[in-house]
């Protein structure tokens, strides 16, 4: 199986900013091109940091409010109201940036996003220079495969390329990303195998077996035809 790359689906023309550009800056580079986070790079274009929306509001809330004097945000931590005093992007951002490699998989990216709370990765090469960014949109992409081209990667990588099987006893069946297998294999053991992979395949949004059967049975003692 071949998971897509992030090289293949990253955004190449990055939006950024250097370390030393002003909030106002900042604001203006996100909303004139309509995003929620940049990344922060030095002079010679390596990632030092990501500079976020929600690093930007820290500031708005930890301002007392003119009419009424209403105290700034008293739950901030002490590393939250530095960054609120904060003007460059230097200071403002998050660091160190959460970042991904152009030779990383759509699985890989999408595990390091779930496990970091992130939305998007600058993708760095070597020396964390900067080369492209991906997006959760990006990711989700996947699923706009073919029908024809998932059904073509389960039947020739998965089943015959990995699994070895005869795929004239079995029936591969995709419609909108759903796959439905049908036919004949030597084991019952070998169903939950299958129907695993399948579901690995870039695009898969569900595997059902209903139709799939085995000659043996290896799971219970009875042993028998389905």
């Amino acid at each position: 199986m071949r998971h897509r790359r992030i090289g293949g689906l990253m955004t190449r023309e990055v939006v950024s900013v250097h370390g030393d550009a002003p909030f106002k800056e900042i604001v203006r580079v996100l909303s004139q091109n309509r995003v929620t986070a940049v990344p922060v790079v030095d002079g010679a274009n390596r990632v030092i940091g990501v500079v976020s929306e929600a690093d930007l509001l820290r500031k708005t809330a930890d301002q007392a409010a003119a009419p009424g004097g209403m105290p700034a945000v008293p739950g901030f931590e002490a590393w939250e109201r530095a960054k609120a005093e904060g003007t460059r992007a230097e200071e403002l951002m998050s660091a160190p940036a959460v970042c991904a490699r152009p030779d990383w998989t759509v699985v890989e990216a999408a595990r390091l996003m779930e496990v970091q709370g992130v939305k998007r990765l600058p993708v760095v090469e070597d020396g964390d220079r900067l080369v492209g960014i991906v997006s959760r949109r990006d990711l989700l992409g996947v699923f706009l495969r073919e029908d024809d081209d998932i059904r073509r990667e389960i039947t020739e990588d998965v089943l015959v390329g990995t699994l070895g099987l005869d795929t004239a006893a079995l029936t591969v069946e995709v419609r909108n990303g759903r796959v439905e297998l049908g036919g004949t294999v030597a084991y019952r053991g070998m169903i939950p195998a299958i129907e695993r992979m399948c579901a690995t395949v870039d695009g898969v949004v569900s595997v059902s077996r209903t139709r799939l059967g085995y000659e043996n049975d290896d799971i219970t003692s009875g042993g028998g035809r389905s």
